[in-house]
């Protein structure tokens, strides 16, 4: 059975699961939806077009679903909304915003743990298992992929894509994109420190497929010359596993925007 505190505001048109918990002071507006076995604790703000799954924890004072922070929109202005999977943990003061367009979405996947006051832009991509510690801020139209570990007060330019199980330093401030599995620390620009071993382990790879990535890390970044050179020569050899494979993906991808974000290629407005 559903548990509304006495001080909470439903309204009408909200559709809550019937174990949902509301507690106290929790505003929860038309248009959200909230899955089984979800918790909202004290003062938890929710509205808009916003969709979310099974066993997510609100901790208090989260603003979940407010308008995106662009100075042209309106109380009028019509906007995209916002989706967010099963088995999140959103910690206090944390703010996800929806998409900026009407159809267009904000996504964060499963299994995510947001801490204090992390800020998601509009239309960011999270995908799952990912970790933000407290004050991390991520721009708008952004991608996280899954994975990535974020240290205390990093924060992300827009359209920048972070790689799968990567690492991100604290006090980082991320302006081009980051390839998969690696370590990477500083600001404009940052740099890529090595690869994140714990990372490597946290994603199940055995010891060859992680030998494989220390390998083809110390070709890309520890030899002189180009780093996109280096990386189209990689990509021709024979035998690349699928993990390689992506890394320099990521490498060529990037270069085709002046300032090595893939995002900003399909960028309409």
């Amino acid at each position: 059975m559903t548990q509304i505190h006495p001080s909470a505001v439903i309204d009408k048109d909200a559709q809550l699961a019937d174990d949902v918990i509301v507690g106290p002071n929790c505003v929860v507006g038309a248009g959200v939806s909230i899955g089984t076995g979800t918790i909202l604790n004290a003062n938890v703000v929710i509205i808009g077009n916003v969709t979310i799954g099974r066993n997510n924890q609100f901790f208090p004072n989260c603003v979940i679903g407010c308008r995106p922070q662009v100075l042209r929109l309106t109380s009028e202005t019509e906007i995209g909304g916002l989706t967010i999977g099963d088995g999140n943990v959103i910690r206090e003061q944390v703010t996800i915003h929806p998409g900026i367009h009407p159809g267009s979405l904000t996504k964060i996947g499963s299994d995510n743990f947001l801490m204090v006051s992390v800020h998601i832009g509009h239309d960011c991509t999270l995908e799952d298992q990912i970790v933000m510690s407290n004050l991390v801020q991520i721009g708008g139209h952004c991608k996280i992929e899954t994975g990535a570990w974020f240290s205390g007060l990093a924060a992300s330019h827009q359209f920048v894509t972070i790689g799968k199980w990567c690492y991100v330093a604290g006090l980082a401030g991320l302006n081009r994109d980051v390839p998969p599995f690696l370590t990477i620390s500083g600001h404009y620009p940052p740099k890529v420190r090595g690869v994140n071993k714990r990372g490597l382990i946290r994603a199940g790879l055995n010891e060859q497929q992680q030998q494989n990535i220390f390998k083809a890390h110390k070709k890309l970044y520890r030899q002189s010359g180009s780093l996109l050179d280096h990386a189209k020569a990689l990509a021709k050899e024979d035998g690349l596993d699928d993990n390689v494979r992506a890394m320099l993906d990521a490498i060529i991808s990037s270069s085709r925007h002046q300032f090595g974000r893939h995002l900003e290629t399909f960028r309409t407005h």
